[in-house]
């Protein structure tokens, strides 16, 4: 499973997510939907971790999502 973060420029803003096939995600964000991600077609990834199980990365997911600091996405991407 991994753990991912995608940034739009259009939108100036990050999007934190799981998946076990992530090329076929981050082509699911980049297509017109309904959602947060539909609002824009320019994601791209900027980071990625993989985790052995589900829940490891669920909760790795959690932990980023709850730090709710762009200045710490920022960080853990650099």
């Amino acid at each position: 499973m991994t753990v991912y973060i995608l940034f739009s420029e259009e939108l100036d803003r990050y999007y934190v997510g799981v998946t076990s096939n992530l090329e076929e995600r981050i082509r699911k964000h980049n297509s017109k939907h309904k959602g947060f991600t539909g609002r824009a077609n320019d994601w791209r990834l900027v980071h990625k971790e993989n985790y052995e199980t589900k829940t490891m990365a669920l909760a790795r997911e959690r932990e980023i999502k709850n730090w709710k600091s762009r200045e710490m996405i920022e960080r853990l991407i650099a």
